[in-house]
This record gives structure tokens, sequence and C-alpha cells, in this order.
């Protein structure tokens, strides 16, 4: 299939365009330079430079797609208002009829990727079908899942994402707990007995691939590795693995939203979630816990530092 994606060079982005490029697809990426283009040349896309929040620099080229995947988000305050002028732009793509003769038969897919601390504190697990509660970090998300969700019909089909937290390679939350490690100091905000809903970036591609590779997905889909690890534990089997071990300090809520604003309460979310309508398509995550292949996985953050 031909596959628009944004966030092509981003955290999640870049496996999603590994898994699909080895699925075989066609992948035309969007991206903001020259730079970035090389580099998903290099990884078997076809770039298209443009801005994520005007779509007429990328218009021409995604209504030739088959489908959309949308990964990308401008951290920024404009991020949620140049997300929903991205929505609007690939909703109409995908809703924009076949012209006669067309190569596929079944309709257009449009995937969005939103998150799992739209559902808040989860200590009892949850799965695709409970309410949302979002943290004030995300609570414009789930406005913007619901509008694609309501763009399904009419030979469209639309679905959400929501993954946990992403590690592997250099990049991400945990990416940043090796490099803290590394240095020496490690923060944890609370006491760092909350657990983290997480999901390997590769396992997470894979979740893409799929659901683009099936016609019948829609709806939502929980991305995570159901490990369900206390952040106390994750920092503990980091240390074995280093020269020295790290200092940990835990910092009190107050004082973590006083440096970090609101992104200190997302640390802080103690969240179990379940991904049954994932398994269901036959996903299985390769890998379950960070803590078990913290070896594996530092030694992977440290390959990367040259990114």
């Amino acid at each position: 299939m031909r596959i628009f994606l944004t966030g092509a060079t981003g955290y999640i982005g870049s496996a999603v365009l590994d898994a699909l490029v080895r699925a075989g697809h066609d992948v035309t990426a969007l991206v903001r330079d020259n730079e970035k283009a090389a580099r998903v040349t290099a990884r078997g896309g076809h770039p298209v430079v443009g801005n994520l929040g005007e779509p007429e620099s990328y218009r021409a080229a995604a209504e030739a797609q088959d489908g959309y995947i949308h990964t990308a988000f401008e951290s920024s305050p404009r991020g949620p208002a140049v997300d929903r002028t991205v929505l609007d732009a690939l909703i109409a793509a995908v809703r924009r009829p076949r012209t006669a003769g067309a190569e596929a038969t079944n309709g257009r897919f449009l995937i969005y990727t939103s998150g799992v601390w739209v559902l808040g504190n989860t200590p009892e697990p949850v799965s695709e079908s409970a309410d949302v509660n979002p943290i004030a970090i995300v609570n414009w998300r789930p406005e913007h899942e619901q509008l694609v969700l309501d763009a399904t019909g009419n030979g469209a089909r639309t679905v959400v994402i929501r993954p946990g937290i992403v590690y592997g390679g250099s990049r991400g939350i945990v990416g940043d707990l090796f490099r803290s490690a590394v240095n020496g100091l490690v923060r944890v905000v609370g006491d760092g007995s909350n657990r983290w809903a997480l999901v390997y970036d590769r396992d997470l591609a894979d979740l893409y691939a799929r659901l683009a590779g099936n016609a019948s997905a829609t709806g939502i889909y929980h991305a995570n590795d159901e490990g369900d690890e206390r952040v106390n534990d994750i920092v503990e089997a980091i240390g074995p693995y280093l020269h020295t071990r790290p200092d940990v300090r835990h910092v009190p809520i107050d004082e973590a939203r006083t440096k970090m604003g609101p992104y200190a309460d997302a640390l802080a979310l103690d969240q179990v979630v379940r991904s049954p309508r994932a398994r269901a398509l036959g996903w299985s995550p390769t890998l379950h816990s960070v803590a078990g292949n913290a070896a594996r996985l530092l030694e992977e953050w440290r390959a990367g530092q040259g990114d």
C-alpha cells in the first residue's frame, strides 16, 4: 500500500517507518528539512519536505495515498493546535472519494497516535473500553481521538493507538533514565512505587504495521507490554550494568510540579493497562520488561548516542 507518514524521523515514527518498509509498503514521509529527508531516503521512504501546520505544503502528496499514519507532534505551546490542523487535513484526505478505476478496492485508513496518559491513574487493569480521565498535559487529546473515530464511515476506517511509555534506542523517557543513571543521579518523581505502562519501540511499530494491513481494524487499540513495572524496579535494574551505581533522589510531587510543570504528573502516574484488542489481532510484544532487559536496552541506548 501507499502510506503517508508524519513524524518519520521522530522516536515512534522512525520505528514505524522501518516496520512499514519491512512489510513492503510504499511510504511517503513528511519531513521538515533536507537533512531529515536524506535520513528517510536512507531508510527506504520517500520524503516530502513540508510543515505540519501548513497542509498546503503536503496536501498533494497526501491525496495520492491509500492510508495515513500520524505520529508527529510539535513540542511547543502550539502543539495541540497544530495537531488539530494536521488531523483536519488527513481526515479530509481519508474521506475523499476514490476516482474510478483506482487500484485499491478497500477504503483508505487513518491511524492516529494518542497515549495512555489520557486514562489518568489506573491502579486496576483497564482496557480500550475504559473511560478517559486525562491529566492536564494531555487534556486536549480525547477530543482529537473522538474526531478521528467519528471519521470512520463512507469507505474510510480510522484507528487510535494509545502507546504506553516507549522504550528502546536512545530516546524517550526510559532513555532519559539511562542518561541520568550514567551521569550518576536519577531523580524519581514521587516515591517510585508507581507503575508505568511501557512498550518496546519495535513492538509498537509492529502494531502500526498490523493495523495498516488489516482492513477490518477500527477503533481504539492500547499498546503496552503489560509488565506493570514499578519505577523503582526499573531504576534499580540499571545500576549493576554501570561502573558506579547512581544516586537516586525521590522528588516530592509538589517540588517536581514547580520545576517540571504538568509533566511531573505524567511521570507520577500509576497505570495498569491492558491491550486485548491489539492482542486479538495476533500482536504479541517480544519484550515484556525494561528491568529484565536492562543490559540489552542500556547497550541500545549507548549505541544510539551518536544519532
